[in-house]
């Protein structure tokens, strides 16, 4: 039986002794050498002998971006640009590269990124503020996401974040926030944060009320309807693209990162895959645009990592590179932290390659030719609009397959569905598959969230 290392190995990387290696940012330089930074405030860059300390002094990095010559890191208070001026190896130059965020000392203010656009706008999201201020006061624009411009002009970008641990792009260029399961968060979603977006965490509701906000919503939301009801009746609330089920698809999103590798990483190329946290792995994403506004489905893709997956990144001969810490939080695996890499070992799974929407129902696309297809189920729900933290599966049903039919080279699987519904997950359990070839199916699981039916 054919598991998961046939096709995708995990290399754990030789790691400095006597340092908490906790790997909160990734950054790949010119030369192909990772970039790492840790949580308590190091950048280290890998070299021909292994890691160097390339700065420090920084204040919780989460999140490291290489651009323009520079190293990029997302601190508390600000993203940082670093340098290397003199050429010996190590830093010399800091200069804040944005800024203008609120910071009380809660401790949940987090800051992540940064991500940068074809233009050079730097984007950062921004966890709300939770626990007990030190500055009164001083919380402007927690629970967003702000752009800066080239020239260090900072702007509210989009709101309704709890915790958006996860940003990145998308093969187009389009920037993608991860959120964490809580209030106003039923489950892991992925947002397309585009400008004046309101995603639904409440506490960022006051500053869209100033002058400069670009987010036009109501001072009030309703509390305790849900998803499919907020999308018609809460004026601005913007669904995520896609909500990744809760214990099914992990409990805790983090990194995103986008295969831009042209196939060395396998028959994934130009998706999105997603740190998991809690779970100790990491997820894969398939996005479509569908009346101008992208959804799609989740899959799982590998667990079994030695620790929580925090920071996502891709290198140059494809390979997936993962930054673990656990900080305390419980987590899958036996360390507290550290550096992984997942390889393609160039053996092609059986999986489902894409799930896209029809106008009667779903066409499944596989990565090998499928010999036959037997019956399949699945159901659809959606999920709590509410104050309360997390949120359950609502007004679940099954399925109505009436229809399913097999192309004749096996690769594309049409399903006719008699009760579609928008703004539900639509959840699929394939059955024991095998390709032509005698591969088995690597996994059964898939869920599409559908926004916008096509019309």
């Amino acid at each position: 039986m054919l598991s998961a290392q046939d096709y995708y190995r995990i290399e754990t990387y030789n790691l400095p002794q006597g340092v908490n290696f906790e790997a909160s940012g990734l950054a790949v330089m010119p030369n192909g050498k990772l970039a790492v930074g840790l949580r308590k405030g190091e950048v280290w860059v890998e070299g021909e002998k292994g890691f160097k300390l390339f700065a420090s002094g920084l204040h919780e990095i989460l999140g490291l971006a290489f651009h323009e010559g520079a190293l990029y890191a997302t601190q508390r208070a600000e993203v940082t640009k670093i340098r290397d001026t003199d050429g010996d190896g190590t830093a010399d130059e800091y200069l804040t590269a944005a800024a203008g965020w609120g910071v009380s000392g809660a401790y949940h203010e987090y800051a992540y990124g940064p991500v940068f656009d074809a233009a050079g706008n730097l984007y950062t999201s921004l966890n709300c503020s939770m626990g007990k201020p030190m500055i009164k006061g001083d919380t402007l624009w927690r629970g967003w996401v702000v752009r800066t411009s080239p020239s260090g002009q900072m702007e509210p970008w989009c709101a309704g974040f709890r915790s958006p641990c996860g940003i990145g792009t998308n093969f187009e260029g389009d920037v993608f926030v991860s959120d964490q399961q809580g209030n106003w968060m039923p489950t892991t979603p992925i947002f397309h944060a585009r400008k004046g977006a309101y995603f639904s965490h409440a506490d960022s509701i006051p500053d869209a009320m100033r002058p400069d906000s670009p987010v036009k919503i109501n001072a009030k939301q309703p509390d305790g309807i849900t998803v499919a009801e907020a999308m018609k009746k809460v004026p601005g609330y913007c669904p995520p693209a896609v909500w990744l089920p809760y214990v099914k698809m992990g409990q805790s999103g983090t990194g995103i990162v986008c295969d831009r590798s042209g196939g060395k990483f396998g028959p994934f190329e130009k998706q999105l895959f997603m740190g998991e946290f809690v779970l100790s792995g990491v997820n894969r994403v398939f996005l479509e645009k569908v009346g101008g506004e992208y959804q799609g489905a989740c899959f799982p893709f590998i667990d079994g990592l030695q620790c929580a997956a925090l920071a996502l990144t891709t290198l140059p001969d494809g390979s997936l590179v993962v930054g673990e810490s656990n900080r305390g939080w419980n987590s899958k695996g036996n360390r507290p932290f550290g550096l992984q890499k997942i390889v393609w070992t160039k053996k092609k799974p059986l999986d489902v390659q894409k799930l896209e929407l029809t106008e009667t129902g779903f066409r499944f696309t596989f990565t090998l030719p499928v010999e036959k297809v037997c019956e399949l189920t699945g159901q659809s729900y959606t999920y709590p609009f509410q104050s309360k933290y997390g949120g359950e599966e609502l007004d679940a049903k099954p399925l109505q397959i009436s229809a399913t039919k097999l192309s004749d080279d096996g690769l594309t699987l049409d399903v006719t569905i008699a009760n579609l519904r928008e703004g539900y997950v639509h959840e699929f359990e394939l059955p024991q598959l095998q390709a032509k070839d005698g591969t088995p199916l690597w996994h059964r699981m898939a869920y599409y969230t559908l926004n916008r039916l096509k019309r």
